[in-house]
């Protein structure tokens, strides 16, 4: 499998090389990313592993002798941006495909866009609603969320947690990953004992803390959000003096949230990709060449950590890639590639699609992990 591994990335690298025949211009490709803004910890490392990943591909040729031209649009996690971004890509710019947007409601908003102008979308937001149902032309890059409750009910189970309270922000995420959370509780015996939504752009949640420490049936509090509150409801819960487990959704893959929080972020508990431990994987895991790769080069050129992140771009860069040296230059035949490509090593999994799955990884993407001593690192339980 790694042997597998390092020759498929090698040939997504080197796609000039394919024996398709010669397209005639630039291959345009659009990206709508949240660059600046709240959410710029997701859309700064995407836009950047997109420029990276296209600037290696063009060097050594392009596809088929065609060079990407990459267009990213900042939105700044505006959905009205989104939607304005999404028509002139399609409309003015004639993209062949759209990477992005960086969050979910931004994805929802322009879903049904993408669709009725058959122009293939990659999303880099992680709720499931993206791909569920399926969309002919949408696909989406980060694991599911409903995955991410299993791997963290699983291991509430394993510690003997029955209770808890739940916090999410008011964002598209949130929103679906709370609904996530109500749904599949009762599959684990889980009794979701009190729930609160808070503001994307709270920069004090101590209220909200108070509130759910005040119900002492609570034995662990589940955040899923992706905004920097992520932090803020760690260091509330810390200063309340309140020390029971604290789990985060996949969208706390980013260290700059664990250095926000500070102290208050040990023992945070959350699903991932295996990125972000990715010099600690066993030799023969088949992501290892990939991820090492990916980080090695990525921090090299941005003098920053890789985040989850930027590695959801990557992944959908490379797919994209990978179909149009397969197919062309024809978004209709780059729908059907990427909807036909399996066994794909990428950061967030080993990518498999169908026409019934439009995400194409299946819950061993996920390892849950922890912070220790301000690093993350893999959760082993207690």
């Amino acid at each position: 499998m790694k042997k597998f591994a390092s020759k498929l990335l090698m040939a997504v690298m080197a796609v000039s090389l394919l024996a398709v025949p010669a397209l005639a211009e630039n291959i345009k490709v659009g990206a709508i990313l949240a660059v600046t803004g709240g959410a710029s910890f997701l859309g700064g490392p995407e836009a950047r592993s997109l420029e990276m990943v296209v600037e290696e591909i063009n060097a050594k040729g392009g596809i088929n002798g065609s060079k990407i031209e990459l267009i990213i649009k900042d939105s700044a996690a505006s959905p009205e941006k989104a939607i304005s971004f999404a028509k002139q890509l399609i409309e003015e710019d004639k993209v062949l495909a759209i990477i992005g947007p960086s969050t979910s409601g931004e994805t929802m908003k322009i879903k049904n866009i993408c669709e009725e102008a058959e122009t293939p979308l990659l999303s880099c937001a992680a709720a499931e609603v993206i791909v569920n149902p399926v969309a002919s032309y949408v696909f989406k890059t980060p694991q599911k969320d409903s995955f991410a409750v299993k791997k963290i009910f699983m291991e509430m189970k394993k510690m003997g947690i029955s209770k808890i309270a739940v916090l999410a922000g008011n964002t598209g995420f949130g929103k679906a990953g709370k609904q996530q959370l109500t749904d599949i509780a009762p599959e684990f015996g889980i009794e979701i004992v009190e729930a609160e939504v808070y503001d994307k752009k709270s920069n004090d949640l101590s209220a909200v803390v108070a509130k759910i420490k005040a119900n002492k049936d609570v034995q662990a509090v589940v955040n899923w959000s992706i905004v920097p509150a992520q932090a803020i409801v760690a260091k509330n819960m810390r200063q309340a003096g309140w020390e029971v487990p604290l789990f985060q959704s996949h969208g706390f893959g980013n260290i700059k949230y664990v250095e926000a929080a500070g102290a208050a972020a040990e023992g945070i508990i959350f699903p991932a990709g295996r990125l972000l431990i990715a010099d600690t994987l066993p030799a023969d895991n088949p992501q290892k060449a990939l991820l090492m790769e990916y980080k090695k080069n990525y921090e090299a050129k941005f003098n920053e950590s890789a985040s989850t992140f930027g590695g959801h771009a990557y992944d959908a860069i490379t797919i994209l890639a990978a179909a149009i040296a397969e197919v062309g230059n024809d978004r209709h035949k780059v729908r059907a590639a990427i909807e036909n490509l399996k066994n794909f090593p990428g950061t967030g999994g080993v990518f498999s699609f169908s026409a019934e799955d439009h995400n194409g990884l299946d819950i061993d993407a996920f390892q849950m992990m922890t912070v220790k001593d301000g690093k993350f690192v893999a959760y082993t339980g207690k």
